[in-house]
């Protein structure tokens, strides 16, 4: 265990969209210090000013680790680099945070699982909307209308620019509803709390600028144990529509839930990672139905006042990551959690590849 009187000082592996968020809580926050940025590319020189200039610049992974000897390694990196960041920041003794998804096979996140065990330091997956209060009360809601549950969920991102690039080279290890559908097959574990026993997926290639083997668009169905069922879908690039492509919403025997957003799922905010966490309201429908088969409770909208935005929701996994640290935290089961949404995302790979229905 760190003593708490110290600073945890952290090597921030990856200088992008999420690492630039992460380096920010750092630097911002109590209880931290960045010790080095990495990056391959121009990416952590941008950081770096952003930050203040003060902190050292690295482009080697184990050369940082050397130069730097940290207390803790932040990866958001693409996924086909995390486990052997991730192993190696174990093997010096280091506790990790990374980026979902956990890593590029489930092979990988298991071994990268079991590094952390054998060294005894924390591991802290990203799964950001774990730390969104109006989620948590999403998912505690959809609790309450009953079983089977209907979740319908998606996420797909007109992007382009520097967002297209960004998409490209994810592209070149993962599709989208790996990379993307971790975090709401997350949720609907969670809503569930069943076992997923069957899955179903289709995908499309609508442009030449990603790998032969891989998909821009997919959208796959799960059917839980307790006759729940979930769908998600997720596309990125230029052609991608972005007319409703922000669709949070659950229903049950006893009504529906739903998350409504009035600015975040405006046309041209679908590539905009703000808008991805927004909740801005809950609706809540209620089934019941009197004698003459008219509803007995209107609707109700619940506009929660705790609605932090994206950098907030990072400081707050930075907050949970220092806490797991000093109170020695157990998180097999948020670990578990997460090897078991990537292997339901692989499966829906599978599925889409192989065209054919998966059981699980």
């Amino acid at each position: 265990m760190l003593d708490i009187k110290n600073n945890l000082r952290v090597l921030v592996v990856g200088c992008g969209n999420m690492g630039a968020s992460h380096a920010t809580a750092y630097h911002t926050l109590p209880g931290f210090e960045i010790c080095g940025l990495v990056s391959t590319g121009e990416s952590k020189q941008k950081l770096n000013e952003k930050l203040g200039g003060a902190y050292a610049l690295f482009t080697d992974f184990e050369e940082a680790m050397l130069a730097t000897k940290p207390d803790a390694v932040c990866i958001s990196t693409y996924p086909d680099t995390h486990e052997a960041f991730a192993v190696k920041a174990f093997e010096n003794g280091c506790h990790v945070f990374i980026e979902k998804p956990l890593a590029d096979t489930v092979e990988s996140a298991i071994r990268v699982a079991e590094a952390a065990k054998k060294a005894n330091k924390k591991l802290v997956v990203g799964y950001i909307l774990r730390y969104h209060p109006s989620w948590e009360k999403f998912i505690e809601l959809a609790q309450q209308m009953g079983k089977p549950l209907v979740m319908r969920m998606n996420l797909n991102q007109q992007s382009h620019g520097a967002k297209w690039t960004v998409h490209r080279n994810l592209m070149k290890s993962l599709s989208p509803i790996v990379d993307c559908a971790v975090h709401y097959i997350d949720v609907m574990c969670q809503m569930t709390r069943s076992r997923p026993i069957q899955v179903s997926a289709i995908g499309a290639r609508l442009t030449n600028d990603i790998p032969d083997w891989n998909y821009n668009y997919g959208q796959l169905q799960i059917r839980f144990e307790d006759g729940s069922i979930g769908w998600y879908e997720a596309g990125w690039g230029p052609m991608v529509s972005d007319n409703a492509f922000f669709i949070k919403d659950v229903f049950g025997p006893r009504g529906a839930v739903s998350i409504v957003t009035k600015e975040a799922s405006k046309a041209g905010n679908s590539d905009d990672i703000d808008a991805h966490t927004k909740t801005e309201s809950i609706k809540v429908h209620y089934a019941q139905l009197n004698a003459q088969d008219e509803f007995v409770k209107p609707d109700e909208f619940l506009d929660l006042k705790d609605e932090p935005d994206h950098q907030e929701l990072c400081n707050r996994e930075q907050r949970f990551f220092l806490k797991t640290i000093q109170k020695d935290l157990d998180l097999t089961d948020a670990t578990e959690d997460a090897i078991n949404s990537l292997r339901i995302a692989f499966a829906c790979d599978e599925s889409v590849k192989t065209a054919n229905m998966i059981q699980l």
